[in-house]
């Protein structure tokens, strides 16, 4: 059976169980507390050299980072509207994936590690930026059902919901923001769907 190595407060472990759970794939979690510094024990470092969860072993096959997974997982299980192949499709599915690396990783993500885990990133900086995402994401979904278009959800929907549901905790109220509202109460809506302590309902 795959194993899943997770912490439960992560945004990007949840990522790996939502899409796990909306795509019914059986899996053992196995649990490792960063907080204690259990992701930089030796046995750990053996599996992920980065030191960083989610990591998710399927076999032989050992993959770290949250994108990355995201991609095996949709080809190796799930229908094409998850990562399509038609050229233009894949871009759209892939710019979304860039902005959770970017403006919600070092936006809301950052913010709410501030809050809720006392990390020392300059919260401001992190806010502005996080606005910033929300402010794309409300433009997008406000015309869109889905971010990278169409009818059906894709992992950059997955990508990015984790930090965009959990902004509340870093000092981002969602409010002003109906259309994101919206997507967060469809991505909830989805069969199989799984919530993570912080998410609230939409």
């Amino acid at each position: 059976m795959p194993r899943l190595y997770d912490f439960e407060l992560s945004g990007n472990c949840h990522k790996i169980r939502l899409l796990l759970a909306l795509l019914g794939v059986e899996y053992e979690r196995i649990d490792i507390d960063i907080r204690s510094g259990g992701s930089q024990s030796p046995e750990f470092l053996a599996i992920n050299p980065r030191g960083q969860v989610p990591v998710y072993a399927d076999g032989d096959a050992v993959i770290w980072d949250s994108m990355a997974i995201l991609a095996y997982l949709a080809r190796r299980y799930g229908d094409a509207h998850w990562l399509p192949t038609e050229p233009l499709a894949l871009a759209r599915v892939m710019q979304w994936l860039a902005v959770s690396e970017n403006e919600i990783l070092y936006g809301l993500a950052r913010a709410r590690a501030v809050l809720k885990m006392g990390r020392p990133f300059d919260l401001d900086a992190a806010q502005a930026m996080g606005r910033s995402a929300l402010d794309v994401l409300e433009q997008r979904l406000a015309t869109e059902h889905w971010l990278a278009g169409g009818d059906m959800p894709s992992i950059a929907d997955i990508a990015c919901f984790p930090y965009v549901a959990l902004a509340p905790q870093g000092g981002l109220p969602l409010d002003t923001y109906p259309a994101v509202r919206a997507w967060i109460g469809r991505v909830q809506a989805l069969p199989g769907y799984v919530g993570m302590p912080g998410i609230e309902a939409y």
